[in-house]
């Protein structure tokens, strides 16, 4: 192997090593996986049929994922997960109902993120990978980082 052949492979080694140790670096994220073992524990949440989940834990601030924001109405997430709602009025006491148990669910969720020592507060990040999933187009703005 020739001089420059030995020098660029170690190069792109020592590139391809610092950039594993990154990547490693960033998702190791013990913290956030222990908050989200106790939404995922939880039974009433887990009978629920979207699962809530911490997508991560930065200076107190727990971000739990949630299929709903002001751009995706919340009627349009349970008609998926309720078809028997499709077509009901916003003022349908079925749709309040279920509109009700979401809230409740989301108010739980956040309740036992604050009710560990290490959370301080909770914010919500639109799930747009679920609403994908399930045909729902989510507008540009509302992706994360927009």
């Amino acid at each position: 192997m020739d001089r420059f052949t030995r020098n660029y492979s170690i190069a792109l080694g020592l590139l391809i090593m610092v950039a594993l140790v990154f990547w490693i670096k960033s998702s190791w994220q013990p913290h956030t996986w222990d908050l989200d073992k106790i939404l995922t524990s939880d039974a009433t949440l887990a009978s629920y049929p979207y699962q809530f989940r911490v997508r991560s834990l930065e200076n107190g601030v727990a971000t739990i994922s949630t299929p709903r924001s002001y751009d995706i109405p919340a009627m349009r997430f349970l008609e998926i997960i309720h078809p028997n709602l499709a077509g009901l009025a916003q003022d349908d006491p079925k749709m309040v109902a279920a509109q009700q148990d979401l809230i409740n669910h989301q108010k739980r969720a956040m309740g036992l993120m604050l009710a560990q020592p290490q959370v301080k507060s909770v914010d919500w990040q639109l799930d747009t990978q679920w609403l994908a999933d399930h045909g729902v187009q989510v507008p540009s703005r509302t992706r994360p980082g927009s």
